[in-house]
């Protein structure tokens, strides 16, 4: 059966979401270039300067999680965002339908940002101990070992099989978990998130192994969390 062409309020939405992913890249990018600029970060762990984190530090820690999150996990939700403003024509009027896709797509994200607070703790913890570098990356071989392992045994687990097939199947998500009016899109919206989260949290594990502002790497990572929601392989 031939794929439905976009309609133009989902064309609307789709361009609204690119622009929020692309925007979220140009502020990792703009990152990553202040912390390796003279003086940066990168220069002061380099030089083994100790950096202790002021809340200021931690802060930007959290907002680089955050908006690391957005650019890496909102690609692989655009195609039930968009199922979903479709399943809502005819439901819903028009002012109702934005707001229930706006809130489902601030619940999936905010999902991925109490993720991002877990992780930036976990980061400040790590660096207490000495496992983690101040460049944001593995100083442990243990640490390595264990982060590696870990996600990889992860990929074969039935709860990463389970959360998978409900991020694979747009359709099948909303005919078990469908609620009804604006609150059911946030209900929703934290539902999918909650997959999506079991889905892909070892995955980004990984990143203090390949340095969490390598940027190659984030989009390697967030590519590969795109393939495995939308190509037909299944598991393998």
């Amino acid at each position: 059966m031939p794929r439905r062409p976009l309609t133009a309020e989902q064309a609307l939405w789709l361009l609204c979401l690119l622009t929020l992913i692309a925007l979220a890249w140009l502020a990792l990018q703009r990152m990553a270039l202040a912390m390796s600029a003279p003086g940066g970060m990168a220069d002061a762990a380099m030089s083994g300067m100790p950096m202790p984190w002021s809340p200021g530090d931690a802060l930007l820690m959290l907002a680089m999680w955050a908006v690391m999150m957005v650019a890496m996990m909102l690609p692989g939700a655009l195609p039930t965002l968009l199922l979903y403003q479709a399943l809502l024509r005819g439901r819903l009027a028009t002012p109702r339908r934005h707001l229930a896709v706006a809130l489902f797509a601030l619940a999936y994200l905010l999902v991925w940002s109490v993720f991002a607070i877990a992780a930036t703790a976990l980061q400040w913890w790590l660096e207490q101990l000495s496992l983690v570098h101040n460049t944001m990356r593995s100083a442990s071989t243990q640490l390595t070992a264990l982060l590696l392992l870990g996600a990889g045994l992860y990929q074969w687990l039935p709860l990463k099989a389970a959360c998978l097939t409900r991020c694979r199947g747009p359709l099948q998500f909303f005919l078990g978990n469908w609620r009804d009016g604006a609150l059911g899109g946030l209900r929703m919206g934290l539902a999918h998130g909650g997959y999506c989260l079991g889905c892909c949290w070892a995955l980004m594990g990984l990143l203090l192994v390949v340095g969490v502002m390598n940027l190659l790497w984030v989009a390697a990572l967030g590519a590969w969390v795109l393939l495995e929601k939308c190509l037909p392989q299944g598991l393998w």
